[in-house]
């Protein structure tokens, strides 16, 4: 059977109804420490985009178990992620660079977020904004393998990305991030995430569809 012959490809967009709830944005940081500014980075995200009417939640990856294989998947900071990431219809990701590439706290909570939850994907087609601090000059290592791993998630990640060059710098000792260009590049990155969610988040299934898995599907029932 030549599918190409039987079945049309699905390129006529269907635009759902509006969704006029909230957007709803998952927040991730990368690091357990005290004064973590990737966390203090991520909290003044959090912070613009309630500003902006998003409906913001963190993740806390303190006591979440390196990842094994799915032994420890009944976890509940493992049950917890993955809740919090069903929910999100836009995610932040917020990162240290550590020796030029993410943190492993960040990379271990991303391995824990499966493609697929039973007949859920539960990253495919959602938004993703990618964030990272530094300790020295300004780098971009960590935001740009961010973005690999997003894409191998099925994530629609933004082009906006922000990278806070010592950022020792650039918070105040409660914890408020100062007026600098570096703030002024995260409200450009969470307000081009806002537009990026409403513009696709009634469309993600449209927007991922893919004809090599139509083309499954329809072996499949033939094979039934």
């Amino acid at each position: 059977m030549n599918y190409l012959d039987n079945q049309v490809f699905n390129l006529t967009p269907t635009f759902n109804k509006n969704s006029t709830h909230k957007p709803r944005v998952l927040i991730l940081y990368g690091s357990l420490r005290e004064t973590s500014f990737s966390r203090l980075s991520a909290e003044e995200a959090g912070r613009i985009l309630t500003t902006m009417g998003a409906e913001v939640k963190f993740f806390n990856p303190k006591g979440l178990p390196l990842f094994d294989n799915n032994d420890s998947v009944n976890h509940p900071k493992v049950e917890e992620l993955r809740t919090l990431v069903t929910w999100s219809e836009a995610q932040v990701w917020s990162s240290p660079e550590i020796h030029g590439n993410l943190s492993g706290v960040m990379k271990t909570q991303i391995d824990w977020i499966p493609l697929t939850l039973g007949a859920v994907r539960p990253t495919q087609g959602k938004t993703l904004a990618v964030m990272q601090v530094s300790g020295g000059s300004q780098g971009f290592n960590a935001v740009n393998n961010m973005r690999i791993l997003g894409r191998w998630m099925r994530m629609l990640t933004i082009p906006n990305q922000s990278s806070v060059a010592k950022a020792y710098n650039e918070f105040t000792e409660d914890g408020q991030m100062k007026d600098s260009s570096y703030r002024e590049r995260i409200v450009d990155v969470m307000e081009e995430l806002m537009r990026f969610t409403f513009l696709t988040r009634d469309n993600s299934g449209f927007l991922t569809d893919r004809y090599s898995e139509r083309l499954a599907g329809e072996a499949k029932k033939i094979a039934m």
